[in-house]
């Protein structure tokens, strides 16, 4: 599998969605992981992070100064323009003292094996894991807790959204966007807003120590450029899924961008956030 499967990752739309996802992101959970890697006995050399379809390097320019340095980042994606960007906008920050490295790999990243993963510290993905299917994730749980790895995927969506003022079709966009994420696409059955839960459990039955936070979106008036590409692919996959709705979501959809571009709207859009630490239960 490679994301290009099922989602068009732009770098204009990453770039888009890159300041609302830092101030979504679950900072709580950089405590426990920073203990468990000072902690580790990982010798002399720097903190290796693989970073799981990168895109254009969000995860890295968020996380990088929250670790301990010096730090080699290997940035795994399928798509080479993002993954050249991912490595220029990385190489040569600094991290608790040290500098910060990049590489690139090109490639399909559900098929890393417990030897790929030798020497690695740390495994972090955005946005990833509703685009998976439940076997592809029980296998990374499984890969990831053998090799003893730590891992931090952020940002996967939880089916929930809220927007303000409301409107009697929310509730049906909603519903036809969340069987979109669930859709089977190329014989695969992709778990969208139920990958997290999903993900809690394989690292759990794996062996890790889980933990799961909320991380939403909150947009509002700052973020109309944002909110409004949102809407517009967030209604687009409903209407794919459910046809009936092409109608009514055409005038759905144009309330809403008027809505947006007064600055009348506002929108939390649901995601959560996964820490799996070798060793013990969930919490």
């Amino acid at each position: 599998m490679t994301t290009s499967d099922t989602a068009p990752f732009t770098p204009h739309w990453l770039a888009l969605r890159e300041d609302a996802d830092a101030a979504a992101r679950a900072a709580d959970l950089l405590g426990p992981l920073r203990q468990h890697l000072t902690g580790a006995d990982r010798g002399s050399g720097p903190l290796v992070v693989r970073d799981l379809g990168c895109g254009t390097g969000s995860m890295g320019r968020w996380l990088s100064g929250s670790l301990p340095g010096p730090q080699h980042w290997i940035l795994h994606d399928h798509d080479p323009a993002l993954l050249a960007l991912a490595a220029a906008s990385l190489t040569g920050l600094t991290a608790g003292g040290g500098p910060v490295t990049a590489e690139t790999r090109e490639g399909d990243l559900t098929r890393l094996t417990a030897a790929d993963l030798a020497g690695t510290s740390l495994v972090t993905a955005s946005a990833l894991l509703d685009l998976l299917t439940a076997d592809e994730i029980d296998a990374l749980a499984a890969t990831f807790t053998a090799a003893g790895v730590p891992v931090l995927f952020g940002l996967s969506v939880v089916g929930e959204v809220e927007l303000g003022p409301a409107d009697p079709l929310d509730a049906d966009i909603t519903a036809a966007f969340n069987a979109h994420q669930r859709r089977t696409a190329g014989g695969r059955a992709l778990l969208g807003p139920d990958a997290l839960d999903v993900a809690a459990r394989a690292f759990t039955r794996h062996g890790a120590t889980v933990t799961t936070r909320p991380s939403p979106w909150r947009l509002g008036a700052d973020s109309s450029a944002l909110t409004a590409e949102w809407l517009r692919g967030w209604v687009g996959a409903a209407v794919e899924q459910d046809p009936r709705l092409a109608a009514p979501a055409q005038s759905y959809l144009r309330r809403r961008l008027e809505d947006c571009a007064a600055g009348r709207l506002t929108a939390v859009v649901g995601h959560g956030d996964l820490l799996a630490l070798p060793g013990g239960g969930a919490r």
